[in-house]
């Protein structure tokens, strides 16, 4: 009755915007972090050869927030406030891996992989360190960082999902061009050495890949923990470990968990928003306990 009488398209062009402008880049945003997420984690896992890798295993994620923070402590503005945040966590997650690399380089010419994960972890940790000093001396700014740590999908834009699709689109087919690499690097580096893998080069440049997709997930959403972990675990029990298949099948498990990540965090309660990572950690930090007490090792 009320769309006969000229009432029922009144709220048509709003419902339409919310639709356009706020949940469609939403649930493609939490989309194709998840599908970043859950390849960046493949690659992380099978080059360290350790089951509790994840993609934030070389302090991408430490060093993105510490750079998101510095954006919100002094201000910084360029072309707009979630652009700069967005460009400087980028930014500060790629010199964090770069910096965790040299240095590991220097106690192993071969980048060893016990190396990588030592150093990774020991510079995280000094990061974090920072951190947590920017935020003692700026309370005011203390729950608008720990909110954007924990992550989330809220400032979901089409821009956002128009970069972020390039970027996942240019990596993932650089990773699946490597997939052999890959296949042959989980067996070892002395294997790998064996079979003609130039490790080195080849680690370093998945490395970078890898941090590429993580780093520009961390930089738009905020600190998204365990997908990176679930995901590849979750592929190789239903596809095997052969890369050619594992790496688009843990893509697409971790980007359905961000969705439904997302949706969970937004349902539960009507009044306020999830962080995303709580609503991860909650499904993950279990997972992370199995696989520990599985496999016996870190």
């Amino acid at each position: 009755m009320s769309m006969m009488i000229g009432r029922g398209n009144s709220s048509a062009p709003l419902l339409q915007d919310i639709l356009l402008e706020v949940r469609m880049p939403r649930i493609l945003l939490s989309f194709l972090v998840g599908l970043a997420l859950g390849a960046s984690g493949t690659v992380m896992q099978s080059l360290l050869q350790n089951p509790l890798a994840s993609s934030y295993t070389l302090g991408v994620s430490s060093g993105a927030s510490l750079g998101a923070s510095t954006v919100m402590l002094f201000g910084i503005n360029f072309m707009s406030p979630s652009i700069s945040m967005s460009l400087a966590g980028f930014a500060f997650g790629l010199v964090t891996v770069v910096i965790v690399l040299l240095f590991a380089q220097q106690f192993s010419q071969a980048l060893e992989n016990q190396t990588i994960i030592l150093v990774g972890m020991v510079f995280s940790l000094f990061v974090n360190s920072f951190l947590t000093l920017m935020m003692t001396f700026s309370p005011d700014y203390m729950q608008r960082i720990i909110f954007w740590q924990l992550g989330s999908f809220s400032g979901a834009s089409w821009e956002n999902v128009q970069l972020l699709a390039l970027l996942f689109t240019f990596s993932f087919f650089c990773l699946i061009y490597f997939h052999r690499e890959m296949d042959i690097l989980s067996f070892g580096d002395a294997f790998a050495l064996s079979q003609g893998v130039e490790v080195k080069r080849t680690k370093i440049l998945l490395i970078g890949l890898s941090t590429l997709l993580t780093g520009a997930s961390v930089a738009m959403t905020g600190v998204i923990g365990f997908v990176d972990l679930i995901a590849p675990h979750v592929a190789r029990r239903l596809f095997g470990a052969t890369h050619k298949w594992v790496l688009p099948s843990s893509a697409l498990v971790g980007g359905l968990l961000c969705v439904l990540a997302d949706t969970v965090a937004r349902s539960v309660f009507q009044s306020r928003e999830l962080p995303i990572g709580a609503v991860t950690a909650l499904i993950g930090a279990p997972f992370f306990c199995y696989i520990f007490f599985r496999k016996g090792q870190v």
